[in-house]
Formats: structure tokens, C-alpha cells, sequence
């Protein structure tokens, strides 16, 4: 028989592998999500966040420079008016100093992303998620549509979203995007929230934009969404996205989100729950849920003038973990790394604790599923 030829046999059998193939080609294929909230809301979480149960967030940004209050300075001088905010710019800066002011003064000058993965990695991070856009607008990449208000065009003229991601894939670390959907003083924003937001001239030219961006250019293994409480779902076009980045984006097999894509989605809509920051649920949620916590306890972005007393120590960082754990959840442990872009030595301490902590007792963190019973007969809480 020459070379490639069926008998009448093959052919049948052949003919029969297609038609197998065919009928269950439906079957086989993955579903397609649609853009509302019961679709969406049955995807199931990619399991390698369960397992990773720990990782560290990093709130970076101009905020950075003045590192005075909190990573809200500029709502707190300029949206609230607070006299202590007021009299802090005052006494520190020129006369008519504004927040774009300080945005040359974030340079990142001693951001060494290998040695931020080799310390993440070390604290036993096995997820880091970065603010890539906090309130303030100011984009830790070159964003297209944030034009001289980012990281490569002012400041640093680095793409440290980028960066980070190359060093944390390089160390094995998953890597998270954390994107504001709201942005404080945009006009657009503004326009938008005066019309009840019936406009959408933000979402369309500025933050959908952005996320796709995001998500195209660095392949995040985690969208940290936040900035949502002040318009619904309809307003910001979320269930759109999260559609596209479930059945057509590079990541849709391993991406994951969390909850707040809406002002009514904390705690109900996403994919795992923040509920709202500094979480402790108390009892064993049905949902899978993640705890961030930060080591200065006054602030996320970095403060200048705190001190040892507003500062988690290590064993209160361990008792939070441990819990979180033990009810289901996973642990985000934040840092604020200055303007030059170090993370001070005591955050450092605290990483490396958190880490020689996990060298002995990770076995029972990482993969590890909480027991189905939470409390004994004779106790009235688990902790």
C-alpha cells in the first residue's frame, strides 16, 4: 500500500474521529463570559492564587515625594482643605507650589527592581502588586493617554511597572497591576461625576484605555482594581472588560481580579474578595477572599516622619497572616518605598522576619485549605 493511504477501514475510523471531534467540540472549548455580573461571577479562580497565600503590595507614586499624611496628600490638601496639610506645604515649599510641582522630584534614582524581587522573594512573596495608578492619576508607566503625567515622560523617565515586572518573572514571582479607576482632579473625571454620570468621557478616553493597556503590554497575573465606590457598573464599563479579559486576553487562563469594579461590588461582584482594606471577616467566608494589611499602620505610601510605635512588629505581622490564613484568605502585606525608590531598612527587617518565619513554617501556609471546623463547643471565637 502506498505511503499515507487508508483502507476503507481507516477511512471509517478516520471519518469517525472527526465527527467524535466535532460534537464535542462545543463541549471542549472553553466557555465565553458575558459582560454581567452572573456570568462573570462563575468563572473559577485560577488556582495558583489560592495556593500562593502570600504577597507583598507596594504603594509607589508622587505621593512619595512630600511623604507627609498618607498616599491621600493631594485629596487631603486640595480636596478636603485640611489646615495641617495646608500648613505642611506652607512650611516646606515655595509659595504657589502645586502637586504637579513634586512630580520631578519622584526620580526613582536608587530603584533596583532585581534587588526589590530578591527582598520580596526572600519575605516568601509568592504574589507582589504594584501601583501602577493610584488616585492621584500619575502612571508608573508611559501611559498613552496620561500625557506628562507619568513615570517615562516626568520624574523617574522610567517604565517601573516594566522593570518590576522583568525582575519578579525573572525571580518566579507573580506580578499585580494595582489601577485606581478613578482619578481625583481629572477634568474628564470631574465632567463626567457633575452629570450623575451620564457622561463617560473618562472611562472611554482615559481608564478603560489605560487597563487595556496595561494588560497587552505586561500580562499581569493580577488586576488590583480600587477607586470604584463613587459610580456604578454602567458608569465604568466593567463587566465589559472583565468579558474581554476572560475570553480574548493574553492572560484569560490566569488572570485574577478582585471585587471592585462598582460602588455596590465590594464583597459581592470580582473574582476574590478585598471586602475593604484591613479586612478580618471573623468567621470562614464561602468566597475566597484576600486580607491587605500594611506594615506602617498610619499609611500605605511612604511617610517620612513615622515612627517605631506606628509600625506593625513581627510578631503581629505572623498573628495576621496565620489568621488569615486559617479562615481561608490570602495575605497582602504592604510597603511605601521612598521617592528614590528604597525601601527603607525597617520595612526591610519586617520582610525578612515575615520570610525566616516562612523557611520553617510555610508548609502549613502555602496550599494549605483551612479546616472545616472553626471553633470548639467551649469557645466563643476562633481567635
Amino acid at each position: 500500500m502506498a505511503a499515507g493511504a487508508l483502507t476503507s477501514r481507516g477511512k471509517m475510523a478516520a471519518g469517525g474521529l472527526l465527527c467524535l471531534a466535532a460534537a464535542l467540540g462545543p463541549v471542549l472549548a472553553a466557555p465565553r463570559y458575558r459582560p454581567d455580573w452572573a456570568s462573570l461571577d462563575a468563572r473559577p479562580l485560577p488556582a495558583w492564587f489560592d495556593q500562593a497565600k502570600v504577597g507583598v503590595f507596594v504603594h509607589w507614586g508622587v505621593f512619595s515625594v512630600p511623604a507627609w499624611g498618607s498616599e491621600w496628600f493631594w485629596w487631603h490638601w486640595q480636596g478636603e482643605h485640611r489646615p495641617d496639610y495646608k500648613r505642611f506645604v506652607q512650611r516646606r515649599y515655595p509659595p504657589d507650589t502645586t502637586y504637579a510641582d513634586f512630580a520631578p522630584h519622584f526620580t526613582a534614582h536608587d530603584f533596583q527592581p532585581r534587588k526589590w524581587a530578591q527582598l520580596f522573594q526572600r519575605a516568601g512573596a509568592r504574589y507582589v502588586v504594584l501601583t501602577t495608578k493610584h488616585h492621584e492619576g500619575f502612571t508608573n508607566w508611559g501611559s498613552p493617554v496620561s500625557w506628562n503625567w507619568n513615570s517615562v515622560d516626568t520624574g523617574p523617565h522610567r517604565d517601573l511597572v516594566g522593570e518590576l515586572g522583568e525582575a519578579l518573572r525573572e525571580s518566579n514571582i507573580r506580578y499585580g497591576l494595582y489601577h485606581s479607576l478613578l482619578e481625583w482632579f481629572n477634568p474628564l473625571y470631574l465632567a463626567d461625576k457633575e452629570s450623575g454620570f451620564k457622561t463617560q468621557n473618562f472611562v472611554l478616553k482615559k481608564t478603560m484605555p489605560e487597563l487595556y493597556d496595561l494588560v497587552l503590554k505586561y500580562k499581569p497575573d493580577l488586576i488590583w482594581s480600587d477607586g470604584d465606590w463613587e459610580a456604578p457598573e454602567s458608569y465604568w464599563n466593567s463587566t465589559s472588560f472583565l468579558a474581554w479579559l476572560y475570553n480574548d486576553s493574553p492572560v484569560k487562563d490566569t488572570v485574577v481580579v478582585n471585587d471592585r469594579w462598582c460602588n455596590n461590588c465590594s464583597c459581592h461582584h470580582g473574582g476574590y474578595y478585598n471586602c475593604a482594606d484591613k479586612y478580618k471577616p471573623g468567621t470562614l467566608p464561602t468566597h475566597k477572599w484576600e486580607m491587605c494589611s500594611s506594615i506602617d499602620k498610619l499609611s500605605w505610601g511612604y511617610r517620612s516622619n513615622m515612627n517605631i510605635a506606628e509600625l506593625m512588629d513581627e510578631a503581629s505581622i505572623i498573628e495576621e497572616l496565620v489568621q488569615t490564613v486559617s479562615f481561608g484568605g490570602n495575605y497582602l502585606l504592604n510597603v511605601g518605598p521612598t521617592k528614590e525608590g528604597v525601601i527603607v531598612p525597617i520595612f526591610q527587617e519586617r520582610l525578612l522576619a515575615l520570610g525566616t518565619w516562612l523557611d520553617t513554617n510555610g508548609e502549613a501556609i502555602y496550599e494549605s485549605k483551612p479546616w472545616r471546623v472553626q471553633m470548639e463547643n467551649s469557645t466563643d471565637t476562633v481567635w
